[in-house]
């Protein structure tokens, strides 16, 4: 999934910590823009026909889906060819593999427009899918679902830096988890208490890369199809599961953080921003975790 993984558990039967570890490798199989036997690439090349694809996939395009409903738009997962266009092409763990896109590939893609029948996907002609950090809190949600499902009283699943706990935690009580400083390495700007649930932090700081037009990051602005220019540095949310904290994660670089943070908790959520002038500032709730 391009980045790091840890998964804890409280309790469970002999191997189950391999068996989780097991369904990330098959899950990167399946989603990964890099990799030309997956799912995800195939949807890609798929030309407007119908794509069979694992279960797996199937809830992954779903979950997109109802991410860019959830956000009006503002989560858009058709941004592979602006993303591409803009220097990220390459793995950021391995650059030998490259996503590459057909002719047709264009942004915006039709969202609205994608037919699911089963493990039958078509997309519209045109449009292409990247997971990005939605498959990550995917993932971290499945794991979670797994461990318990085999037996593991606790677990906390983190992908790429989004987190779900489920459970026991190791206190009986809850899991006790750090948010990063993105200015100041090994120090925190806040800790949290988390019994059950997700929290994600987005970040502008740590996919970059010299593009064309100067500095770029991975963070596309649905309305203009370019980097997302705002004081917003990092973006962290805890929300129920691992793909629903993602999704909101990404609005603090598209949306005022002053509304986003007023919303958040109307949205069953709570958020921490912190901007370029290392101020930060939180829903009204943050405090209800801390």
């Amino acid at each position: 999934m391009g980045g790091t993984a840890a998964i804890t558990l409280v309790g469970g039967p002999p191997g189950l910590l391999d068996d989780c570890f097991g369904l990330l490798g098959e899950l990167e199989q399946a989603w990964s823009r890099f990799l030309p036997s997956s799912d995800v690439w195939r949807l890609n090349w798929s030309q407007g026909r119908p794509v069979r694809v694992r279960p797996s996939t199937a809830r992954l395009v779903a979950e997109l889906i109802d991410a860019w409903a959830l956000t009006d738009g503002d989560f858009d997962p058709t941004v592979l060819p602006q993303l591409v266009a803009s220097g990220y092409d390459a793995s950021r763990v391995d650059a030998s593999r490259r996503t590459s896109l057909p002719e047709t590939a264009a942004w915006p893609g039709e969202v609205a427009g994608i037919e699911i029948a089963g493990l039958d996907i078509r997309l519209p002609l045109g449009t292409t899918l990247d997971p990005g950090g939605l498959g990550k809190g995917l993932a971290a949600d499945m794991i979670a679902e797994l461990a318990l499902d085999r037996g593991a009283d606790g677990v906390l699943a983190e992908v790429g830096g989004d987190l779900v706990v489920a459970g026991l935690a190791p206190d009986a009580t809850a899991w006790t988890i750090g948010i990063a400083d993105p200015f100041t390495p090994g120090e925190l700007v806040s800790v949290i208490r988390l019994a059950r649930g997700s929290v994600a932090t987005s970040s502008r700081l740590v996919r970059v890369w010299a593009s064309f037009d100067g500095p770029a990051h991975h963070l596309i602005n649905p309305g203009t199809g370019v980097g997302a220019v705002t004081p917003t540095v990092t973006s962290t949310v805890i929300a129920g599961t691992g793909v629903r904290a993602e999704a909101l994660a990404k609005l603090a670089f598209v949306r005022d953080s002053h509304r986003l943070l007023d919303w958040l908790p109307r949205a069953g959520a709570a958020g921490l921003i912190v901007a370029a002038d290392q101020r930060h500032t939180c829903t009204v709730n943050w405090g209800d975790f801390a």
